[in-house]
């Protein structure tokens, strides 16, 4: 398994990385004036970028780690699952914009809510799906959304999807920032043989992402 992993990395360009040590911080996480900031896991944070990023109001999206209690990990410490973090996206957008309600929708629509500790085929807490909440309005539209998608019945289990105030959130290594863009080939390659649109139709339908 290792072994295998350790070749699908070297396939992607990855682990000469992981000698970069702490994170950098390619773009500050924190919003500017009239801004605001969201903060959502959905698994691999590569995949979280692109629907982010298409959105009309949406400045910026930032790859990191949050949730754990280790400062300042490195992806090889976090993927390794010791650090209690979770891959996550901040995403800074502006609310005259674009709502949080409809970055609620473009999140459940680009995850796996029913199954914990996972998303497609990256296992672990790291990848757990979670809403970290920046403020009050942001905890009752969060829980609001959930409450509404549970009571919809069209998903095959309850769903786990973790919502948790904001933590410290650490922004990932520059090699990951923006990543498809960088090597659209490799992340189209590892997002097909992870299953992830596959998943996302079967639980989606026609509300699925990419």
């Amino acid at each position: 398994m290792m072994l295998r992993a350790f070749v699908f990395l070297w396939w992607l360009g990855m682990v000469p990385a992981f000698a970069a040590g702490s994170p950098s911080t390619p773009v500050s996480p924190e919003p500017a004036q009239g801004q605001a900031a969201a903060t959502f896991a959905g698994g691999c944070f590569w995949c979280m970028e692109p629907p982010f990023d298409a959105l009309d109001g949406v400045v910026a999206t930032i790859s990191g780690y949050t949730g754990g209690t280790v400062p300042n990990p490195t992806y090889e410490q976090v993927s390794a699952g010791g650090t209690g973090h979770a891959e996550a996206l901040r995403v800074i957008y502006d609310p005259t914009r674009i709502s949080y309600e409809r970055l609620l929708e473009v999140f459940w629509h680009n995850i796996d809510p029913v199954t914990a500790d996972r998303q497609f085929c990256d296992g672990g807490t790291q990848y757990r799906s979670a809403i970290f909440v920046h403020d009050a309005d942001q905890a009752a539209a969060a829980k609001a959304s959930l409450a509404a998608l549970s009571a919809g019945g069209t998903l095959p289990g309850p769903i786990v999807t973790e919502i948790n105030e904001a933590a410290a959130f650490y922004p990932a290594e520059d090699y990951h920032q923006d990543y498809y863009r960088k090597n659209p080939v490799r992340y189209e390659f590892y997002r097909f043989n992870c299953g992830r649109d596959d998943r996302l139709q079967a639980l989606w339908g026609k509300a699925a992402a990419h």
